[in-house]
């Protein structure tokens, strides 16, 4: 697979600034770096981002994700390897993703159960995080990025 064209955050670098501008704010939050990768990587499964899933897992692990918990991920409402704070990020994650599965399309006990274990820094960092995600599925979906490809 061959991507349709260059990553627009290489056609226009001044992209590049912003987002690693972004990343650093969102590090800053305080969620744990391995929440906000789960985050990540679980809009990018639902999106169908093979890049983002790939480079999700790469990221997950150097933060010191196991692959017991990567396999589940997928199927996180059933397994018993992520914390109650880990579901609730995850589930609002989901909500805001998939905005067209329902007409409340975040329900309030979505957004409850976050808020019960994130302040709103850290709600703050977990949305940016899924936001950023989503901007980044959409443009390598759009672009045919291929898993495994760099950004040089």
């Amino acid at each position: 697979m061959q991507a349709r064209m260059k990553n627009p955050g290489l056609v226009l670098p001044e992209v590049m600034g912003a987002v690693q501008s972004l990343n650093k704010a969102i590090s800053k939050g305080g969620v744990p770096q391995r929440t906000l990768e789960l985050v990540h990587l679980r809009a990018s499964q639902i999106n169908g981002c093979s890049v983002c899933v790939y480079g999700g897992v790469a990221s997950a692990k150097k933060a010191g994700e196991t692959d017991e918990r990567l396999f589940s991920l997928a199927a996180w409402y059933e397994s018993p390897f992520f914390t109650d704070a880990e579901r609730a990020a995850l589930a609002l994650a989901e909500a805001a993703t998939r905005l067209s599965d329902r007409s409340d399309q975040v329900p309030d006990p979505v957004w409850e159960a976050a808020a019960e274990h994130y302040d709103e820094p850290q709600l703050a960092a977990i949305i940016l995080m899924f936001a950023m995600t989503n901007f980044f599925n959409r443009i390598n979906v759009t672009i045919k990025e291929p898993a495994g490809a760099t950004w040089s």
